[in-house]
C-alpha cells in the first residue's frame, strides 16, 4: 500500500472517528481503524461493535493494499505534520512521512478487522438532513447516560405514516419531537443508543449542502439522508459517508401516555428571561440536584433557592398566568435543558399540582412539534 494525502483532509477524518475508537479494551484491534486503499477509492473504516462508520478519503494511489493503523497515536502524529503526507506499508509497518518527517507504526493484519454488516433486508427511506438534526438536537438530552435500565439511554424513534416521533427520556423528564415527512413506511418503533446518536450528531452537522449556481443566482437544496432500516441495525448514508448502528432490543416506555395535555393551568413568558433567572439563582442551588423553587403568581414567576451554608437567591421574571397560582421545585438544569430546545421567544407552561407533570412546548411554531415534560422535585 501507498498513498499520498492531504493532512488536513486526513486530520478531519481521522477527527471524526476518535470517539468511535477504543481507548482501552480487551479486543486490541478496536483501537485501531481500517484503511483500505483501492484504485476506486480509499475509506478508513471504525467500530466499537455497536457503531461503525466508512469515511471516504481523497487520495493519490500509487498500490493499493490495506492494514489496521493504531488509531489515537496516528491522529496525534498527523495532526503534527506538514500540508501533505505519504503513507507505505511494508510488512506490518507503516511508514508516515511528511516533508524531513518520518515516523513507523505498526499495523495490525487487515482481516483482524470486524466486518462491515451488510442490511440485506433494509427497508430504505430518505429523510431531509436538517430535520434529523433537529430531531436528534432537541431530545438527545433527555435520554438517560448511565441508567440500570439500559433502554432509558436511547432515543426511540418512531416511524408513523406520514410522521417521525423522536422520544427521549430518563424517568424524570421526558422530550419529545414531531414532524410531518414525505415517506410511506408502515409503523416501525427504532431504539437507538445515546453514545451511537452523539457520534451521528456530528456527522449530521458536518455534512455539506448541495450548492447549484445558476448565473449569478446561488441555489442551495436541502440534503437528504439515505435511512436503511434493516431488523438489527439502521444505517445513515450522507456526504458520501456511512454510518452503522446497531438496533437496541427493549420495551420503550409508552410516551403518548405520560404526556399530560390536558393540563388546567397555563404560564407564558419569555425563554430567554427565564433562562438566565434559573442560571443565576441555581449558583446557590443547595444540593447536587441543583434544586431551586418555582412560584408562579398571577404577573410574575419568583425563582429562588437557600442554602443554609451558603445564603439565599431571588430572582423575577414577568409571567401572563391563566388559572391558579402554585409553587413548585424543580432541578434548574433540566429547566435549562428543556428551554434550549425552545424555538420560539415565548415559551408554554401548563401544570396542575405541585407534584405532578409540567408540560412545556413552544409558541407558534408549525413546522414541528417540540414538547417536554418534566417531573417536579420534593422540596
Amino acid at each position: 500500500m501507498k498513498i499520498k494525502v492531504e493532512k488536513q483532509a486526513l486530520q478531519n477524518a481521522l477527527s471524526k472517528i476518535q470517539n468511535i475508537i477504543e481507548e482501552t479494551t480487551t479486543t486490541p484491534v478496536l483501537t485501531h481503524f481500517l484503511l483500505d486503499v483501492a484504485d476506486t477509492g480509499s475509506y478508513i473504516f471504525a467500530t466499537d461493535l455497536e457503531t461503525a462508520v466508512k469515511l471516504p478519503v481523497k487520495a493519490e494511489v500509487f498500490e493499493a493494499g490495506k492494514a489496521c493503523i493504531p488509531g489515537k497515536k496516528f491522529y496525534e502524529i498527523v495532526k503534527e505534520l506538514g500540508e501533505e503526507v505519504e503513507l507505505t506499508l511494508s510488512d506490518s509497518w507503516l511508514k508516515i512521512q511528511s516533508g524531513r518527517s518520518t515516523f513507523k507504526l505498526a499495523t495490525l493484519p487487515a482481516e483482524e478487522f470486524p466486518r462491515w454488516t451488510d442490511i440485506t433486508d433494509a427497508v430504505k427511506i430518505d429523510v431531509s438532513r436538517d430535520l434529523l438534526l433537529t430531531a436528534v438536537e432537541k431530545t438527545l438530552y433527555a435520554a438517560g447516560e448511565a441508567d440500570v435500565r439500559y433502554v432509558l439511554n436511547t432515543l426511540l424513534f418512531h416511524l408513523k405514516p406520514g410522521e417521525l416521533h423522536v422520544v427521549g427520556t430518563d424517568g424524570h423528564r421526558l422530550a419529545h419531537f414531531k414532524a410531518e415527512v414525505d415517506y410511506a413506511t408502515e409503523e416501525t418503533l427504532l431504539i437507538l443508543s445515546k453514545k451511537s446518536l452523539n457520534e451521528l450528531k456530528k456527522f449530521l452537522s458536518d455534512a455539506e449542502t448541495v450548492s447549484v449556481y445558476v448565473g449569478s443566482t446561488h441555489v442551495a437544496f436541502e440534503m437528504t439522508v439515505s435511512v436503511y432500516v434493516g431488523s438489527t441495525h439502521v444505517a445513515f448514508e450522507m456526504d458520501g459517508v456511512k454510518f452503522l448502528t446497531r438496533l437496541i432490543e427493549g420495551n420503550y416506555p409508552e410516551y403518548e401516555v405520560v404526556i399530560p395535555r390536558n393540563n388546567p393551568n397555563e404560564v407564558v413568558l419569555d425563554r430567554d428571561s427565564f433562562v438566565s433567572a434559573l442560571r443565576r439563582v441555581s449558583v446557590l442551588s443547595r444540593d447536587k440536584m441543583n434544586a431551586v423553587r418555582v412560584e408562579l403568581r398571577p404577573d410574575v414567576a419568583i425563582v429562588s433557592t437557600s442554602n443554609s451554608e451558603l445564603g439565599e437567591a431571588k430572582d423575577e421574571v414577568p409571567i401572563t398566568l391563566t388559572g391558579n397560582s402554585i409553587t413548585m421545585a424543580f432541578n434548574a438544569e433540566f429547566l435549562i435543558d428543556a428551554l434550549k430546545g425552545i424555538t420560539s421567544s415565548s415559551v408554554k407552561f401548563t401544570f396542575s399540582e405541585p407534584e405532578k407533570a409540567v408540560y412545556i412546548t413552544d409558541i407558534g411554531v408549525n413546522s414541528f412539534v417540540y414538547e417536554c415534560v418534566i417531573m417536579p422535585l420534593r422540596w
